[in-house]
């Protein structure tokens, strides 16, 4: 008799996520209107008027009353501000991302995080206080202090209030990594920088944007943005970014405890536990079953998980951000990242669970 394979479950959201209908639209009205909007004429005015406002509608979405550079995406965000931003020293968390790690350059000074991922606020004054005092820093001595919201390996949230009240207060400029979390008005009045992804947020992929409070901050080089990126703009995406923005996004809170008193139960460790975490991002250790081992057997159970982020889950070194969490290379290299998207329902919830606990007992098992 032929088997019936499982409808596949789609539960690795953080690394990217179906657009939603709103944008696909957005992005077939910016098809249609395919003139370059840097060109002069009739057309090209009009797809610089779409352009122009789809910025407007990025920019409202997060309160956002400075200037809003379009990107490729957070990545190439992370790395405009990291390299060409005014000011002297880059201090980076132990937690960020691999672009923020790789755009940081040479002049990198690490804060350090607690056990429970969060941002050690002593070290970064510590470490803030290394430099001139901030009436008498001049601008080529701004630090660039750069801070990941949301993990997006652990989903742990940083403190953003108050780490923003610390570098301002030392004279400092901040970088947001915001791409993993929903638009929110409250960066308006605490970062000088913020970097964002349309494809986590149901937008087309290609496409992101760079906040900056303040153009005198950063180094132009020509081209399209203001002058502060070159390359012909990508109308078509941009409409799909602002209009995805205009769709809220569920509150997965419920089913994310859900998901941690399940794994506990399966005698399963729920990374971060303690700390405030993303509502849809779940990261979960079964010890004695490798993370590529529970991979494959999620996978053949028709569900897509992932083992830390997406830039960093093929490679085969151990998690620089759960190995600043104090967690020992074997740890590592036993978790496994479980993220829901906007169509997740508590039955998905539960279908994972079960392959989850399947694959526990078959370690028991195995151990005894």
């Amino acid at each position: 008799m032929e088997r019936v394979l499982p409808q596949r479950l789609y539960l690795d959201h953080a690394a990217t996520t179906a657009m939603t209908s709103a944008a696909r639209a957005g992005l077939l009205r910016g098809v249609e209107i395919w003139a370059n909007p840097s060109s002069p004429h009739a057309e090209g005015r009009e797809a610089r008027a779409a352009l122009e406002q789809a910025r407007k509608e990025i920019g409202a979405a997060y309160g956002w009353t400075g200037e809003i550079l379009l990107t490729s995406g957070a990545s190439e965000s992370l790395w405009i501000a990291l390299r060409r931003s005014i000011g002297g020293r880059r201090l980076v968390s132990r937690v960020e991302h691999d672009a923020a790690m790789r755009a940081a350059g040479e002049r990198v000074d690490f804060i350090d995080v607690a056990a429970d991922g969060r941002v050690c606020l002593t070290d970064l004054r510590n470490r803030l206080a290394l430099g001139a005092a901030g009436d008498a820093m001049t601008a080529a001595e701004r630090p660039l202090v750069c801070i990941q919201w949301c993990n997006s390996e652990t989903g742990v949230l940083q403190p953003i209030a108050d780490i923003a009240q610390i570098v301002h207060e030392a004279g400092g400029l901040l970088l947001v990594d915001a791409a993993q979390m929903p638009a929110s008005p409250a960066l308006a009045d605490l970062a000088d920088f913020v970097a964002l992804s349309a494809h986590k947020r149901g937008g087309p992929p290609g496409i992101g944007a760079l906040l900056v409070r303040n153009l005198a901050t950063l180094v132009p080089t020509g081209g399209q943005e203001r002058g502060y990126r070159a390359g012909t703009e990508n109308l078509p995406a941009a409409l799909g970014y602002a209009a995805a923005l205009d769709e809220p996004e569920p509150d997965h809170t419920t089913l994310r405890q859900r998901l941690d008193d399940a794994v506990r139960r399966s005698g399963g460790i729920v990374v971060g536990e303690g700390s405030p975490r993303h509502p849809a991002i779940g990261s979960y250790r079964l010890p004695g079953v490798s993370a590529n081992a529970q991979l494959i057997r999620l996978d053949l159970e028709g569900i897509a998980v992932s083992a830390g982020s997406a830039c960093a889950s093929g490679s085969l070194k151990p998690s620089h951000v759960l190995r600043a969490m104090r967690w020992t290379e074997e740890d590592t290299r036993e978790v496994i990242r479980v993220s829901f998207g906007r169509n997740t329902t508590e039955a998905d919830i539960e279908r994972f669970i079960q392959a989850w606990r399947k694959i526990a007992r078959g370690a028991r098992m195995l151990a005894a």
